[in-house]
């Protein structure tokens, strides 16, 4: 045995507290403060580390989740050390061991459940993707609401509103949401117990369930939980006894001051197929939309994914992709991928003509259906001018401001030529098409009023 005093001993010291310090850095504070800051340096004995912990469900927690990556930690300290054990803190042994037999029976039968319920939880609830993170959601006006009320969620040490509802079309960030949620609480508190699982798997087992008359099971494993998540819950519409069970959990939960996180394609009361009932409890919280992505957040994206990328992708091509590509997340990312593995397997540079080529069923798809006259349209009534001065020689700037924004939205919604587009305004020639569409980018970045004209008029023309 090596003695506290010794000078081994000091080394052995000094490793575990280098040790420490790089699981720290790679688990985060978090479940540091959890499980390793808990952890005490006993012994070393001809090579072998004895650390102890005040408990047998730390102990058994910290040998499934973390001695593997501490004994490859201490490994690059030391080469000498051959194994390390984990033991319980001796004055905890000796209480545990002055109960009665049936008093320890007790304690054992009260882990054992324990240890089956988190078994339970964790075999019903969804895989996380370790992508799907805060750090790693790209924030914009369209999403800043959700975002913020996501991480209220999942910092806060009680429930700010119940339920968050978070709603907006296909691929704009709710499920990366629901899983950064997810994932901060895991983090911030390893014990508490969060299920995630689409409203589809929710129906699964609750049909399941009343195949094999085994309910009253179902019930206990969705009322024990301390944060449900259910993604998607349109698709119960329709499904009366999923949605009478769905309901009553729900109660259940609130009634408990349980959280509850809930994600849909539409609001609570534009839901289609969902009792009065449960479209009023689900707006009973905070209600948190996600708009449709701007020209700006989908340029953020994209250069926040070409930075993770091997392939280098030029700013002309991503600015051309945050164009064209209008209706999600998903569909950026997956010409992006296309890009970068078309470039890193031909090894030819990305231009635009390899783009228009690679991705002409991406592109088309994509293509926006809105045309220049419902554009001039639009314009005209939101500025109140007359449809007839979009191509009219006046020059005054209520007349010359509308037409210059119909011009870039025409520009940058239509697949319309700049020569095209200058002939429907009055046979104007392209560099004019050129001068307004500058005029417009450059008023958006010094006025938020006028952004803030031009973002309504693309959602409206878009939607």
């Amino acid at each position: 045995m090596v003695e506290a005093n010794s000078k081994d001993f000091t080394e052995i010291q000094a490793q575990w507290a280098t040790v420490r310090g790089r699981i720290r850095q790679k688990i985060g504070d978090a479940q540091f403060k959890s499980w390793i800051k808990i952890i005490s340096l006993k012994e070393c004995v001809d090579g072998k580390i004895i650390l102890s912990v005040p408990s047998a469900f730390i102990r058994t927690r910290i040998i499934e989740q973390y001695l593997d990556i501490i004994k490859s930690y201490w490994l690059v300290q030391n080469l000498k050390i051959n194994d390390i054990e984990i033991v319980i803190t001796e004055d905890n042994r000796s209480k545990i061991s002055t109960k009665s037999p049936s008093e320890i029976k007790k304690v054992e039968t009260k882990n054992k459940e324990y240890h089956k319920q988190d078994d339970i939880f964790n075999s019903i609830s969804s895989d996380l993707d370790t992508r799907f993170t805060f750090s790693n959601f790209i924030v914009g006006k369209p999403n800043e609401l959700a975002f913020a009320a996501a991480r209220r969620v999942a910092e806060s040490k009680d429930v700010p509103f119940n339920p968050l509802f978070l709603y907006g079309g296909v691929g704009l960030g709710k499920t990366h949401l629901m899983h950064a949620i997810a994932h901060e609480i895991k983090e911030r508190k390893p014990l508490r117990r969060v299920i995630y699982m689409s409203a589809e798997k929710f129906m699964y087992y609750f049909i399941k369930a009343l195949r094999f008359k085994n309910t009253v099971a179902f019930k206990e494993q969705f009322r024990n939980v301390d944060v449900l998540m259910i993604d998607d819950v349109q698709f119960i519409s329709g499904k009366d006894s999923t949605q009478e069970e769905f309901f009553h959990t729900f109660n259940a939960l609130i009634d408990q001051n349980k959280q509850l996180i809930i994600s849909a394609d539409k609001s609570p009361q534009d839901l289609e197929g969902i009792e009065e009932r449960m479209r009023s409890r689900l707006g009973w919280g905070l209600v948190a939309d996600i708009h449709p992505l701007t020209y700006e957040l989908r340029l953020g994206i994209l250069q926040a994914k070409e930075e993770k990328l091997a392939a280098s992708i030029p700013p002309n091509i991503l600015e051309f992709l945050a164009h064209k590509i209008t209706s999600n997340v998903r569909e950026l990312e997956g010409a992006l991928n296309r890009l970068s593995a078309f470039s890193s397997l031909v090894g030819r540079e990305i231009n635009l003509d390899m783009v228009q080529d690679l991705l002409k069923d991406l592109l088309k798809s994509s293509q926006r259906k809105v045309n220049i006259e419902e554009i001039q349209k639009k314009v005209s009534q939101h500025f109140n001018v007359k449809m007839s001065d979009m191509s009219s020689s006046r020059r005054s700037r209520t007349v010359a401001r509308p037409r210059q924004i119909a011009m870039y939205l025409s520009k940058n919604l239509t697949s319309r030529s700049l020569p095209e587009i200058g002939r429907r305004f009055g046979n104007r020639d392209h560099t004019t098409v050129i001068h307004a569409v500058k005029k417009v980018e450059e008023l958006r970045n010094k006025d938020d009023s006028f952004d803030e004209d031009v973002q309504l008029l693309i959602r409206m023309l878009e939607s």
